[in-house]
């Protein structure tokens, strides 16, 4: 089935619908990953962005039980301020202009805490981008220490967050959510807390985790409300797409049992296409994760939509806790020469996707 020319001007103009994005799914795909690819050269290009960062995590405890996740332990450890700094200063010492900084959630945790972390980076490396929390995580802290969601960002914002991240997103549908990850939450909550951050002048990027319970009508939706956000506020940097890790957890081992294994290299490159058509001038930037898809299907991403490769990472033990395999650390000169080998110029960038 040739793409009627319809649904190409509705791709091209930015109104593409999800009526346009289930015939997309019939379409022969090559077809498909070149309308993608069309639409990525007019909105950015043949620049292929990433960044040097590194990934701190301050604990890996968490309140919560989601069942996707294989990243939480009932007793563990909680990161002192000295020891954050500690790897910050690695960071900068290896060429990181970023650090990522996550966790879970926790009571102690709280909102005072937070801050403490943020001022401390920025005042003793001004230099480092701190982009780091979940809209959950945020939202949790802020429940516990009384203060409004949009005052709890102004505060961060003020200490020295450079970018709120996008994650504890999933799927934005409550049925889904409802099913793996009940305690967090809702879709309405989420929009809420990212809208807040996003009127008080912060960042973020947006994220998809996808490959697990959901349909791919709850997938489009999903994209489509971080469009109508998007429209709202303009402030989303990319958007990230995250094939579930099914492995360790207890949604991967349930879906493991009846058959059914992680998304196939053609399923995440269906996605990534129609979302950038989706997107198209609304999210310019499209983030191949190399370490959820492995190195060479992301570097195939860059020709179906793609053309970021997120960050050197230099840790991600959320994915290795899930059972990925793809490592946890690209040098810069590794992920250049990926970049290069696709015909692609390599332009290393900071969060706000501004040249370093």
């Amino acid at each position: 089935m040739t793409i009627p020319e319809d649904i190409i001007d509705r791709a091209y103009m930015g109104k593409a619908t999800k009526e346009d994005a289930f015939e997309l799914l019939d379409v022969n795909p090559f077809e498909l990953f070149t309308l993608a690819n069309n639409l990525r050269k007019e909105a950015v290009g043949d620049t292929v962005t990433y960044v040097n960062n590194k990934n701190i995590y301050i604990t890996n405890m968490c309140k919560g039980n989601c069942g996707f996740c294989g990243f939480r332990e009932e007793k563990g450890y909680i990161l002192t301020i000295e020891e954050i700094l500690e790897q910050v200063g690695q960071a900068e010492k290896a060429g990181a202009v970023e650090i990522c900084i996550q966790g879970g959630y926790l009571p102690q945790l709280d909102l005072e805490f937070y801050n403490d972390i943020v001022k401390s980076i920025h005042t003793k490396y001004p230099n480092m981008t701190i982009h780091g929390f979940s809209p959950m995580e945020i939202y949790y802290a802020s429940s516990l220490s009384k203060t409004p969601i949009e005052d709890a960002f102004s505060e961060l914002k003020k200490s020295g967050l450079g970018t709120l991240t996008g994650t504890s997103a999933e799927i934005l549908v409550d049925r889904v959510r409802k099913i793996i990850c009940e305690d967090k939450i809702t879709t309405d909550q989420w929009i809420e807390t990212i809208k807040a951050s996003h009127r008080v002048g912060l960042r973020t990027n947006a994220t998809i985790m996808y490959g697990h319970v959901e349909t791919w009508e709850e997938r489009f939706d999903h994209i489509l409300t971080i469009r109508s956000i998007q429209e709202e506020t303009g402030a989303f940097t990319e958007l990230i797409t995250m094939p579930f890790m099914p492995y360790n957890n207890r949604v991967g081992e349930k879906m493991l049992r009846s058959g059914k294994f992680m998304t196939t290299g053609m399923e995440d490159l269906k996605l990534i296409a129609i979302a950038r058509v989706l997107l198209n001038t609304h999210v310019d930037n499209l983030q191949a994760c190399w370490v959820k898809l492995g190195k060479k299907l992301a570097q195939v991403a860059l020709s179906c939509g793609a053309n970021d490769l997120g960050g050197t990472l230099m840790e991600d033990q959320i994915t290795l806790a899930s059972g990925g395999a793809n490592g946890e650390y690209l040098s810069p000169k590794e992920l250049e020469w990926i970049i290069t080998n696709a015909d692609r110029k390599p332009m290393r960038r900071n969060a706000l996707y501004e040249e370093i």
